[in-house]
Order: C-alpha cells, then structure tokens, then sequence
C-alpha cells in the first residue's frame, strides 16, 4: 500500500468524493433491490467508520493524502459498505452480493501491484487493506453463517478476538515472520466463503469448514511463533549480567 505526498487534493474534498460515491453504490444497490433503511444504515455507519479510522490513522502517521494503491482499497472499501448493507438487509439476489464481494477480492491482488510498481509502499497503507478484507471477512462469514450454522462466524470474528488478546497479552503484538502460508490462508478465506455464499457447490459446509480449519491452523503456528519469541527473549542473559 502508498501513500504519496505531493498529491494536490485536499483532504476534505477527497472525504466528500468517496461519501459521495459510496451514496452512489448503496443507491444503485436500492435500485436493485430495496435496501430499506436498515441496509442504508449500516452502508453509510461503515462509510462514517471507515473515513474516521482512516482519517486518524493518518494523522498518527503524518500522512498528508493517500496515494493511488490506498485509493484502490478505498475502492474496495465502498464495495465492502454495498456487501455489508445487502448482508444486515438479508434481501436481494445473492449474484449481486457474490459480484461485489468477488470484485472486491479480485482487487486486493491490485492494490498491492500498484504499490509495489510505483515503489510507494507503507505501513498505513498495509494496515488500512488488512482491515478492509479483514471486515469484508466477518460480514461474509455473517452471510454464509444462515446457511451452515453459525459456527462460521469464527472465521469472521478469529482475527478481532486475536486483536483483542492482544491487549490483555501485550506478546500478541510481536513481530510475525513473513509467511506465504499465511498469505494463501488469509486469501483462501474469501474466495471459500464467497464460494459457499453463492450456492452454486454442494455441501457448502465442508469448504467453509476446511476453512476455518485452515484459519486455525494458521492462528495457531503465530501464537505459538509469538509465544516461543517470547520465551526466549525472557531466558536469554542480560549484558553485563550472569545467572547463579
């Protein structure tokens, strides 16, 4: 992910252009098929939600304007708004939720391109992604939990109840190694669910089950990874200090 300085869009005009445009897709979802106002609700709160989290972040950061790869996950961030107002609406053809959740995923391949082609990768930029298929996650698994039980709002909720061990186990928060096992975990997820969530393969329990088996797996290695750093950077000796 990016972020550019020398971008020329002030900030405010910017927030007003993706309100706007998220407005527009929640309005084009209505015309498909009635939102009502509990979808619009929920659309727009994820809007206001992510322009506010955002928005700190970048002051935390000292980032001045967000670069073109930021800009294709807030692409994806109005998609996930559209994904989430037909989820809580729990009406309309499943094809047009399958569509705005696939396109959504397809796009995380290209944020990432983008950042790396223009050498204009950051930390914000890493996080601000993760977030967005992190909740694209937990709404769809929401989706897919009214058609094989409710057991698969845990590949939803996993990595929030990690978040939140964290605060209680400040360990948590270590470094993780670079792992391409958890790169395909993190992106089989989506593709099963959207998947399961289309209604086009049998027994869609059985992929929603492989994974969140999967996604076990994977949470499992990284807390033991973090718990093991832990241990060993507590047994290691202290310069200057010696063990009786």
């Amino acid at each position: 992910m990016t972020t550019l300085q020398h971008s020329t869009t002030p900030v405010a005009q910017e927030h007003a252009l993706w309100a706007f445009l998220q407005f527009m897709v929640l309005g084009a979802l209505d015309g498909v098929t009635e939102l009502g106002p509990t979808g619009w609700l929920a659309g727009l709160a994820y809007g206001v939600a992510t322009w506010a989290l955002l928005s700190g972040a970048m002051r935390r950061s000292g980032t001045v304007t967000l670069g073109p790869a930021d800009r294709v996950t807030l692409l994806r961030g109005l998609l996930v708004g559209g994904v989430t107002a037909l989820v809580v609406t729990g009406t309309g053809p499943t094809a047009v939720l399958v569509a705005l959740a696939g396109i959504a995923l397809a796009l995380d391949f290209v944020d990432g391109q983008v950042a790396r082609r223009t050498g204009t990768a950051s930390a914000l930029g890493a996080r601000f992604d993760m977030e967005v298929d992190a909740f694209l996650i937990l709404v769809l698994s929401v989706h897919v939990a009214f058609v094989v039980g409710p057991w698969a709002l845990l590949i939803g909720v996993m990595r929030y109840a990690f978040v939140a061990a964290s605060w209680a186990l400040p360990w948590l928060s270590g470094p993780l190694s670079p792992s391409v096992a958890r790169k395909a975990v993190a992106a089989a997820q989506g593709i099963l669910l959207v998947v399961a969530a289309s209604g086009v393969v049998p027994h869609a329990e059985l992929l929603v089950g492989l994974a969140l088996i999967a996604l076990a797996a994977s949470f499992g290695r990284d807390v033991l990874g973090l718990w093991t750093s832990r241990v060993a950077s507590l047994s290691a000796p202290t310069e200057g200090c010696s063990y009786v």
